[in-house]
């Protein structure tokens, strides 16, 4: 009997290093220093992955199944050989979907509170 797939959903609300790096590879697969540099760019500088944290998070991530090692090489002369490149997996595209969705859902409550309104002066 096959094991039951758990629902993307049913996982607790992500690190920000963990969603970030999620959607470094949502658009394809790179290299840990890509990651580094496309949430850099993606975030004009203000979120900061240490080496450490991206290792440990890649791994955790790889361990889950959000992520997987990628075969596919560039071609010979463009690549480095010690670069390990990585891919988001159909699970994991619907890890980072399901948080972006409960981000989304914070954001309209915070909305419908008004809380990005300047508040009035009494």
């Amino acid at each position: 009997m096959a094991a039951k797939k758990k629902p993307a959903t049913s996982f607790p609300p992500l690190t920000p290093a963990m969603f970030h790096i999620l959607l470094a590879l949502a658009d394809g697969e790179k290299h840990g220093y890509a990651i580094i540099k496309e949430v850099l760019r993606r975030t004009n500088d203000r979120v900061r992955l240490s080496a450490g944290t991206l290792y440990g998070n890649l791994a955790r991530l790889e361990g889950s199944g959000w992520i997987a090692e990628s075969n596919k090489r560039p071609a010979f002369g463009l690549d480095d050989e010690r670069r390990r490149y990585y891919r988001l997996t159909e699970l994991g595209r619907e890890v980072a979907l399901a948080e972006a969705e409960r981000m989304q859902l914070a954001l309209d409550q915070a909305r419908a509170m008004k809380l990005f309104q300047k508040p009035k002066l009494a």
